[in-house]
């Protein structure tokens, strides 16, 4: 059996939020390695996907107390 199809046999194991979260966890190695062979730091970039990361699972509130507004900090 690969490593590919362990990890699969594995996830299918999990309930959907936990599946979710390995599938977050691939795409932030897959980024951090982006990073690492690209000689410059993109942080645009890296802002999207920190505050993707900081409001998964907020978008399928009833009621949207925060917004991605919310996360951002003003240095002066």
């Amino acid at each position: 059996m690969t490593t590919l199809e362990s990890i699969q046999q594995y996830a299918r194991m999990l309930p959907d939020p936990l599946q979710q979260e390995v599938l977050d966890f691939v795409k932030f190695l897959l980024f951090k390695r982006e990073q690492e062979t690209t000689p410059e730091h993109n942080e645009i970039e890296w802002s999207d996907f920190s505050l993707a990361s900081a409001m998964r699972g907020l978008e399928n509130e009833d009621t949207s107390v925060y917004t991605t507004d919310d996360l951002k900090e003003v240095f002066k």
